[in-house]
């Protein structure tokens, strides 16, 4: 599993370098060319480890990313990378796990981190503390999966909505339609029954026998 690591430095070279180094080496690495920056990221993502300058926006920048990863509920390895030696007092009172000195050889660089994040976990283990998950990424993904799926049934719902109410709308509209009907063809009928009735008398009439005229008699 590619484990996660933060780089925060404001010299550019630096962190190319370091991130194509541990690229190849097998982690995943995000980077950060500010304290801002890299506090921000800390708190928008889960890392397994930070690697920090201390002199970046201040003399002492480095400190607001150590605290920003102390305080973090994922509780990541921390690392101080500085090219001015610290006593090691000063580095563990700031809250770094570990000092590393810049330059360094790229071997003993690996085995450092290696060490720190291995030995972190064991004591993150011996707290009863839970450690960054391995693959950020893949949470994300399944958040985002859910998110979708919910989005989706809500969709749906809205669609048969619509569609049971143009439903009622046109059963509505079609009853209205047939009484419309029903109420035109009623006088219709009434007239074809005024004409038969009409009819039928004036057949009567010419029927009965007209009265003989009477003669004069001269």
């Amino acid at each position: 599993m590619r484990r996660r690591i933060l780089l925060v430095d404001d010299e550019v070279a630096v962190l190319l370098t370091l991130k194509a180094v541990l690229e190849i080496s097998g982690f995943d690495v995000d980077t950060a060319a500010s304290a801002r920056e890299g506090v921000s990221k800390l708190h928008t993502r889960e890392y397994q480890m930070l690697i920090t300058d201390m002199r970046m926006e201040h003399d002492v920048a480095g400190i607001e990313v150590i605290k920003a990863a102390r305080s973090a509920n994922y509780h990541p390895a921390v690392a101080l990378l500085t090219a001015f030696p610290v006593a090691e007092e000063d580095w563990q009172e700031m809250g770094a796990d570990q000092l590393l000195v810049k330059p360094m050889h790229t071997r003993i660089l690996l085995q450092q981190i290696e060490d720190l994040i291995a030995s972190h976990e064991r004591k993150l283990a011996g707290l009863g503390l839970t450690p960054a998950a391995s693959n950020p990424a893949a949470k994300a993904t399944g958040k985002k999966k859910a998110v979708v799926k919910k989005s989706i049934v809500k969709k749906a719902a809205a669609k048969k909505a619509v569609a049971k109410k143009v439903a009622v709308r046109s059963s509505s509209a079609t009853k209205t339609t047939t009484a419309k009907t029903s109420i035109r063809k009623k006088p219709v009928a009434k007239k074809a029954v005024v004409k038969k009735a009409i009819a039928k008398k004036a057949t009567k009439a010419s029927a009965k026998p007209k009265p003989a005229r009477r003669r004069k008699n001269s």
